[in-house]
C-alpha cells in the first residue's frame, strides 16, 4: 500500500510536508519489508545540514545495514528518538510512528520533483 498524500524517492524514502518549508521523512513500507526486522537506527544530530542525496543515517536489520539518503536539502529540526529503544516501529508503522527525521528550510518546489505515489508504485512493481 502506497499512501497517496506523500512523495517518494527511488531510494525508498517517503516525504510528507508538515508545515511550510518543513517535511517529515521515513522509509517506505516496501523498504522495511525488504530489510526485514529493523534492530538499530542511526539518525543525524539536530541542527545538521543535509544535502539531497547525502547519507542521512543508517538502518540496520537482521539482514543488512542500509543507508538512508536525504531526499531534499534542509536542516534537521526533529528526530524520532523513540526509535532508539524501539527501532521495530519502522516495521510496524513505517508511515506513522516509524518516521525518521523532520527537515526545515526545505525548498517546497523541490518536493514537487519527487516521485508521485503512482510513480513509486510503478517503481516497486518493476523491482
Amino acid at each position: 500500500m502506497v499512501p497517496q498524500d506523500l512523495r517518494y524517492t527511488r531510494e525508498h524514502e517517503w516525504v510528507q510536508v508538515t508545515a511550510p518549508g518543513t517535511v517529515r521523512i521515513g522509509i517506505t513500507g516496501y523498504a522495511q519489508q525488504q530489510l526485514g526486522d529493523v534492530v538499530f537506527v542511526q539518525l543525524p544530530d539536530l541542527g545538521a545540514r543535509v544535502a539531497a542525496g547525502q547519507t542521512l543515517g543508517e538502518v540496520e536489520s537482521t539482514k543488512s545495514v542500509s543507508d538512508i539518503y536525504a531526499p531534499l536539502d534542509g536542516e534537521v529540526k526533529a528526530r524520532n528518538d523513540e526509535l532508539d529503544g524501539t527501532p521495530e516501529l519502522i516495521n510496524s508503522d513505517p508511515y506513522g510512528k516509524g518516521w525518521l527525521v523532520e527537515l526545515g528550510s526545505v525548498d517546497e518546489a523541490a518536493v514537487a520533483t519527487l516521485l508521485t505515489p503512482a510513480d513509486y508504485t510503478e517503481l516497486t512493481e518493476q523491482g
